[in-house]
């Protein structure tokens, strides 16, 4: 049995300025991942900045402090044969922002790759899934549920070795694990919020029970299927209909699926999450690795295997965006300068300003930076060093954007000439009904 290891210590200390910040990796509701390099030992990681106002004005502090409390809980746990997650290296802080240092994943994520693939061949199916239920068990041996198991949340190394990451939803389980979560501690049933993903929720998270370790093993069965098959078990228009076909185990297997895979599958994706495959294992899932899908996989040593590889995807280079160009970094300050902001907001720089440009520029007039909303303290507050410093005179980088817009936005014409700084779908939810509405921070025209 693998011993456990913590070999990368937590690094104290910290600041935005002890790093390089490059391009945008990812953002969230309230969160920008950026890929970035330590000054002094020119490694890369991914930061997550986590802006504490929109934490605040969406009440995420739960999920931040969960997603941190569960990042070092595997850190302190590494184990050598499961090294199947995102790494918490450090984190930090300043006035406006948390700061999480994570391992940075070379290969991006599992969906892109089938998506390129349309599907997985049994083999490389296979040799995911195992890799990812030897994750899930050591996971669920530390009393962790990762709730939002998906494509998109399976990040690969360098060596295209899975990353389990984004734990914001994840529960910390404070009694012994693979355990069915009944009731609270006074003997009173509890209601769970909907957390995770349509396509992949279980359906004990729908009927307001707990979700237990249980519900991760359904995700495993959809995220396998959706690799043999090109898509997830369950789809429809709308996350409703997604439910109710969840709800009514409400899914088909084409003529050409593995049989063995099927089997397990079927065994996964079960209403009653005591009867999983597994639910009923105590001190690990013997009886998930034992199934006949897995007979030819040593577990033990699946992170020193090299992974096989779907054939429409033998050109590595074209699919792996992560991959950072080595003049990345040149001619860039430390800490979160205009020129990330630049990326952030979709601008590509064809020239770069001198410095002496940089000293000289104007400060801009508070007519043309007053933006609407949550947006008028992104541009309108005082410039700090190493925080939001723009490289070029703001009425430039406005004009510049505008222009990228009118070609590139289908709103541009609806918003009468203001620069659209982000905009997203979000969900009006009401029970399980949704709404989907466009939403867009905008600023005034120049």
């Amino acid at each position: 049995m693998d011993s456990e290891t913590n070999n990368q210590s937590i690094v104290p200390k910290k600041e935005p300025n002890d790093f390089i910040f490059g391009r945008v990796l990812g953002e969230g509701s309230f969160s920008t991942v950026y890929l970035a390099k330590d000054i002094q030992t020119s490694k890369e990681f991914a930061i997550k900045v986590c802006e504490k106002r929109h934490i605040l004005r969406e009440k995420k502090q739960q999920y931040v402090k969960r997603e941190k409390e569960v990042l070092m809980l595997l850190s302190k746990h590494a184990k050598t044969s499961a090294p199947f997650f995102v790494r918490l290296f450090c984190t930090f802080q300043d006035h406006s922002s948390l700061y999480f240092v994570l391992t940075r994943a070379t290969n991006g994520d599992l969906l892109t790759y089938l998506q390129k693939a349309e599907k997985f061949e049994e083999e490389v199916a296979q040799f995911y899934t195992a890799e990812l239920v030897h994750a899930v068990e050591h996971m669920h041996l530390l009393g962790v549920i990762h709730r939002d198991l998906k494509p998109e949340n399976i990040l690969l190394d360098t060596h295209r070795h899975i990353l389990i990451t984004d734990f914001g939803s994840a529960k910390i389980i404070p009694q012994p694990p693979f355990l069915p979560e009944t009731e609270n501690s006074d003997g009173t049933a509890r209601r769970s919020s909907f957390v995770g993903t349509a396509q992949y929720v279980s359906p004990e998270i729908l009927t307001d029970k707990r979700s237990s370790p249980a519900s991760d093993l359904w995700a495993i069965g959809c995220i396998l299927y959706q690799m043999l098959d090109g898509n997830p078990p369950f789809q429809a228009r709308s996350e409703y209909a997604i439910f109710q076909k969840i709800l009514k185990l409400e899914f088909q297997y084409p003529s050409l699926f593995p049989s063995v895979a099927q089997d397990f599958i079927s065994k996964l994706l079960v209403i009653d999450s005591k009867e999983r495959l597994g639910a009923q294992d105590f001190g690990g899932y013997p009886s998930i690795k034992n199934h006949r899908f897995f007979e030819s996989i040593d577990f033990d040593t699946l992170y020193l295997k090299t992974p096989p590889w779907p054939t429409k995807c033998r050109d590595v280079a074209e699919l792996a965006s992560e991959v950072s160009d080595p003049s990345e970094f040149l001619n860039t300050e430390p800490g979160l300068s205009g020129q990330q902001l630049s990326k952030l907001l979709g601008l590509q720089l064809n020239d770069e300003p001198s410095e002496q440009s940089r000293n000289s520029a104007p400060t801009p007039s508070k007519d043309a930076l007053t933006s609407t909303s949550s947006a008028n303290n992104v541009l309108s507050q005082p410039m700090k060093k190493g925080l939001i410093n723009f490289p070029v005179n703001e009425q430039q980088l406005q004009a510049r954007l505008l222009q990228q817009q009118e070609t590139q936005s289908q709103w541009h014409n609806l918003v009468d000439k203001k620069l659209i700084l982000k905009q997203g779908l979000i969900d009006k939810r009401k029970n399980v009904f949704i709404d989907n509405w466009t939403k867009s921070v905008l600023c005034r025209p120049i």
